[in-house]
C-alpha cells in the first residue's frame, strides 16, 4: 500500500473532500472521436500545471464566490454581514455589488508573467459564476462588468475576460473559459414568480418548456459569444453539474440526489457550435460524464493512484476559491508536493488564486509562485511530458518516467515540517532495475557522482553526503537514463 507523508492539515484537507468528489472517478469516460480534440488533449496532458481564477463582485465582500445567495442550509452558503438576517434583502445587496465593483489595479500581464515564471502553461478564468455576473461583454444581460451600472465599465480594460485571455495567450498559455451552466440571476433559471428553493432551477422545465427553452438559448448565446469574440480558446470548462439530463444522475453520489427536474441544456448543440468556431476545443462538462467531459476534474483532492482517463485536480492555493482578506495560503512545500503527487498519478494541477476587489493577487500568492518558479527551473524536465511509473509513491519517494520511457525520475520529498530535503546515503529503488548502462544524475546537483549497487537484490543509489549542495528544498530529483 502506498504511504503518503502529509501534514495533519493537508491530510484532513484531502480526506474531507474525497467523498464529495467520488463522482469524478467514474468509469463512464468516453474517448473523444475528433482527432483535433485528441491531439489537444494529449498536449494538455503533457503541460501538467495550470492556473484557475475565481473572480467576481463577490470579492468585495471577501466571501465564497456565489454560494451565499443559494438558499441551502450548508456551510458554504452561510450568509454574513449586515444584510444576513433576511434572504431577500441580502440578495438585493449582493446584486448591488455591481455598482461598486471597480478593480483599478487590474493588470493581467502581471498575472500572466508571474504564472509563466512559475511554470504554469494554461489558464481557466471565470467568465461567469453561478450568480450570473458576467466578467465579459455579453449582449444577453446588463448584469456584467461592462454595463454602465458598473464603475469599471469606463476603464479601457473593462472587458476583463478579453484582457485576461489576450495577456495569457501572448505568454503562450492554453486558454480556458470557465462558464457556469446554472445562472441564479437569469429569470429563465430562477423565475421571479417562484422563490428559489436550492441551487436548482426553481420551476419544472417539463411544465414550462418555453421558459426552459429561453434559458437554453440564453446559455447557448453566451457561450457562442465567448467562442467567437475572444480569440483562440482551447478549453470550455463548464461548472454546475446539476444542470444535466436527469437520466445521467448518479444517486450513489450524495449531492446528485438533490437534483430535481430534467435540466437538459442540449450539450450536443452547444458542443457543435463551440467546435465549429474553435476546432479541437476541449469541453469539460464537469461531473456529468460522457462525450462532453473530455477530462475529469476531482476538486480539492488527489487520487491515490492513476485514473484510466485524463484528469486534473483543481485545488486552491488558499482555503477559499475566491478572495478572502484573511485567507491562509498553503506553503510552497505543500504546493510542490501536491504537484509532484498529482503528476505521478498522470494528472494535471489546476491551482486557484482569487484576485482582490482591487484587481490584484496577495503578496503571498506572488511569493508562492516565485518560489515554485525557482524550483521548476531546475526540475521542469521531470514535470512536463511525464507519465506514471509504478509504484508511484513509497514513503517520501515518488516515481515518474518520461513520456518516451527513456528516463526515470525519482523524487525525494522533504519532510512536512521543513522545506529541506534530507537525502539518505543510500536510496533503494522500488521496481526499478539498474544496469551497467544506467546513468544517474541528481538534477539539483549534477556535478556530484551518484554510484549504484545491488543490495539484497534491490537496485540502490549511493549518494555522497559531503559533496551535496545544501539545502536542497521541497523535492530533489534523480534522473536515471538507460535503465529499462
Amino acid at each position: 500500500m502506498i504511504k503518503i507523508k502529509l501534514s495533519i492539515v493537508f491530510l484532513f484537507f484531502i480526506i474531507i473532500t474525497a467523498d464529495a468528489q467520488q463522482h469524478n472517478f467514474s468509469d463512464n469516460y468516453v474517448v473523444p472521436s475528433d482527432t483535433l480534440v485528441q491531439q489537444k488533449l494529449a498536449h494538455w496532458q503533457d503541460i501538467k500545471f495550470g492556473l484557475l481564477m475565481h473572480w467576481g463582485t463577490y470579492s468585495e465582500w471577501g466571501i465564497v464566490e456565489s454560494w451565499s445567495i443559494c438558499p441551502e442550509d450548508e456551510g458554504w452558503t452561510q450568509r454574513k454581514g449586515p444584510y444576513a438576517a433576511n434572504y431577500f434583502d441580502y440578495v438585493k445587496a449582493y446584486e448591488k455589488l455591481q455598482t461598486t465593483f471597480n478593480p483599478v489595479k487590474f493588470n493581467p500581464k502581471k498575472w500572466a508573467d508571474a504564472a509563466k515564471d512559475a511554470g504554469m502553461k494554461y489558464i481557466v478564468f471565470t467568465t461567469k459564476h453561478h450568480d450570473g455576473f458576467c466578467m465579459f461583454d455579453t449582449k444577453q444581460t446588463d448584469y456584467k462588468v461592462t454595463s454602465p451600472n458598473t464603475p469599471f465599465s469606463t476603464n479601457p480594460k473593462s472587458n476583463i475576460t478579453k484582457e485576461v485571455f489576450n495577456a495569457f495567450r501572448n505568454d503562450g498559455f492554453m486558454i480556458g473559459a470557465y462558464f457556469s451552466k446554472p445562472d441564479w440571476h437569469c429569470p429563465y433559471y430562477w423565475w421571479p414568480y417562484f422563490p428559489p428553493k436550492d441551487r436548482n432551477v426553481n420551476y419544472d422545465p417539463a411544465k414550462y418548456p418555453e421558459r426552459w427553452n429561453d434559458f437554453k438559448n440564453y446559455t447557448y448565446n453566451q457561450i457562442e459569444e465567448l467562442m467567437t469574440g475572444y480569440g483562440h480558446v482551447d478549453i470550455l470548462w463548464l461548472d454546475g453539474g446539476w444542470v444535466r439530463p436527469l437520466k445521467t444522475v448518479d444517486t450513489s453520489v450524495e449531492w446528485q440526489r438533490t437534483i430535481h427536474y430534467n435540466q437538459d441544456i442540449d450539450m450536443k448543440r452547444i458542443a457543435a457550435m463551440a467546435r465549429k468556431n474553435q476546432p479541437g476545443l476541449l469541453i469539460v462538462d464537469r461531473t456529468v460524464s460522457g462525450e462532453f467531459e473530455n477530462y475529469v476534474t476531482p476538486e480539492q483532492t488527489i487520487p491515490h493512484e492513476p485514473l484510466p482517463h485524463p484528469w486534473e485536480s483543481c485545488i486552491t492555493m488558499g482555503n477559499s476559491w475566491s478572495y478572502v482578506p484573511t485567507d491562509k495560503y498553503k506553503s510552497t512545500n505543500q504546493l510542490i508536493h501536491m504537484l509532484v503527487r498529482i503528476i505521478s498519478r498522470g494528472g494535471n494541477l489546476l491551482l486557484n488564486i482569487g484576485p482582490s476587489p482591487e484587481g490584484d493577487w496577495s503578496d503571498t500568492a506572488y511569493s508562492r509562485l516565485l518560489e515554485i518558479g525557482k524550483w521548476m527551473k531546475v526540475h521542469s524536465e521531470a514535470v512536463y511530458n511525464t507519465i506514471p511509473l509504478a509504484p508511484y509513491e513509497n514513503d517520501n519517494v515518488v516515481y515518474l518516467q518520461s513520456k518516451d520511457k527513456q528516463q526515470i525520475y525519482v523524487y525525494v520529498l522533504s519532510d512536512n515540517n521543513t522545506d529541506e530535503v534530507a537525502l539518505p546515503a543510500t536510496l533503494k529503488l522500488d521496481n526499478i532495475t539498474l544496469n551497467k548502462k544506467s546513468k544517474v544524475v541528481l538534477l539539483d546537483n549534477p556535478s556530484i557522482k551518484i554510484s549504484q549497487k545491488t543490495i539484497d537484490d534491490v537496485s540502490t543509489l549511493i549518494i555522497p553526503q559531503k559533496n551535496l549542495k545544501n539545502p536542497l528544498r521541497y523535492a530533489a530529483v534523480f534522473k536515471i537514463e538507460h535503465s529499462l
